[in-house]
């Protein structure tokens, strides 16, 4: 457009040229030269974003499951199936792989978004990390999920982190969701209905409806690469309708203050910081005051703009993965794992009641029993922080128990009563509980005082 608008232009100035390349500055009047330089500017000029259309049902779901078993792969092939509908851009496996050290690994370690949307619904897509080190990642992907595809290979059927995911998908509240056996072009008949008949007794296991669960068998590879429809691009389909008509649309809190889990934080040149989260309840606007908590620290600010999608909105509503422009605060002042929120309405503890549930050999869990002063790390939304747990009503907590206990924690944080989180160690999950009171906050170093007497008592006694 500006290349037409110039040629018109310096055609009125008795002036000719094949293209913007072409025009020599020096041969130019003063009138061309304004003129060529204005309008040159239009055409470096960034096009304006467009606006997010809010017109279907916004869920936020993703694909978890073992390392190597095809999420990021699937992921890829629904937005190249979709984009064939112009329902999506399609996404290049490298262009959802992005950090170098998960190409080289050939895993995804931070969890990653796509946008697409289906006949009946648009829908937000987190790739989550399966790789057993990264699982804190993965704890942030699931967060924000409304629902999930259950990503499965048929080469080896239910793996370790498939039972750790379906754990954390079941502690975040995931009701519903739907399996995905993949590479099914290099398995025969007998391990797929083998596997499958494996997964639903997972299913089962960890609470959810293994009969009635809808189980897609097929290949993501197939659909990305357009070949052998029968198992690829026609799975896809089979798959997306199965996550319209049976993950049910979650009911959104627009009316209480607005509360968003901050997930990650970057800057753009010129403009300011950036903020980015799953906004958990509320509406906010640009213009709206607010501010950002956590770690013993708080900010105030203003949202000066909102973007989803890479699209701008006027207003956010609860269940929106957004980036929002905060006036103020530059980028290395906070961390992932803060919480933006209304003025007043949030406040840091870090001295709570919560009943917990520590998770059975069976399920992956510890062996030896939770005894007074046990030190863990706390995950709860997209913070972790070291915490002290002491156990009022008894001498210990075996696995498989639940019991109720008062967690310390090294820093203060944002929480409130009846949020859940998940306690782990370096080597797993170990179990999972739900605040239930707020109690006083304690000085760091008296816990730390209690902790050291409990463990000489507990040593002289031996």
């Amino acid at each position: 457009m500006a290349t037409f608008i110039l040629r018109r232009a310096l055609a009125s100035q008795r002036f000719a040229f094949r293209s913007l390349a072409h025009v020599k500055l020096d041969t130019l009047s003063c009138t061309q030269r304004t003129l060529f330089t204005s309008i040159h500017r239009l055409a470096a000029a960034p096009a304006a974003k467009k606006s997010f259309s809010r017109d279907k049902p916004h869920m936020n779901i993703g694909t978890v499951g073992h390392v190597d078993h095809g999420k990021t792969t699937l992921t890829a092939a629904i937005t190249k199936v979709l984009a064939e509908d112009a329902k999506a851009d399609f996404k290049r496996y490298e262009d959802i792989d992005r950090a170098p050290e998960e190409r080289a690994r050939g895993i995804t370690i931070n969890a990653a978004l796509v946008e697409y949307e289906t006949e009946e619904r648009h829908y937000g897509h987190v790739d989550c990390p399966g790789h057993a080190d990264y699982i804190k990642n993965m704890i942030t992907g699931t967060a924000t999920m409304d629902g999930c595809i259950l990503v499965v290979a048929a080469t080896d059927g239910t793996m370790p982190q498939t039972r750790e995911h379906l754990l954390l998908a079941k502690q975040i509240g995931i009701q519903k969701l739907v399996v995905f056996i993949n590479k099914a072009d290099a398995a025969d008949k007998e391990m797929l209905e083998l596997v499958e008949m494996e997964v639903r007794e997972l299913l089962t296991e960890f609470g959810y409806d293994g009969d009635n669960t809808p189980v897609i068998i097929g290949s993501a590879l197939c659909a990305l690469e357009g070949r052998e429809p029968e198992l690829g691009a026609d799975k896809v389909r089979e798959l997306l309708k199965a996550v319209d008509s049976y993950i049910p649309l979650p009911v959104r809190d627009l009316d209480k203050p607005f509360y968003m889990p901050l997930e990650s934080i970057f800057s753009i040149p010129g403009r300011g910081t950036v903020v980015s989260g799953k906004l958990e309840r509320g509406v906010i606007k640009k213009g709206d005051d607010c501010e950002i908590m956590g770690f013993d620290k708080q900010w105030k600010t203003t949202i000066t703009g909102i973007e989803m999608f890479k699209k701008n909105l006027d207003r956010a509503e609860a269940g929106d993965q957004l980036g929002a422009l905060i006036r103020n605060i530059k980028r290395d002042e906070l961390r992932r794992g803060l919480v933006l929120g209304k003025p007043g309405s949030l406040s840091m503890h870090n001295h709570f009641e919560a009943q917990l549930y520590l998770l059975s050999k069976e399920e992956g869990g510890r062996t030896k029993p939770f005894t007074p002063y046990f030190q863990t790390q706390m995950f709860c939304t997209t913070w972790d922080v070291p915490a002290l747990l002491e156990i009022p009503d008894k001498d210990l907590i075996m696995p498989g128990e639940d019991a109720r206990v008062i967690m310390n924690l090294r820093r203060k944080m944002v929480m409130e009563k009846g949020i859940r989180f998940t306690v782990r160690d370096g080597s797993g999950t170990l179990g999972y509980g739900v605040i239930t009171n707020i109690l006083p906050d304690r000085n760091v170093e008296d816990i730390e005082q209690e902790r050291v007497a409990a463990r000489d008592k507990k040593r002289s006694q031996q």
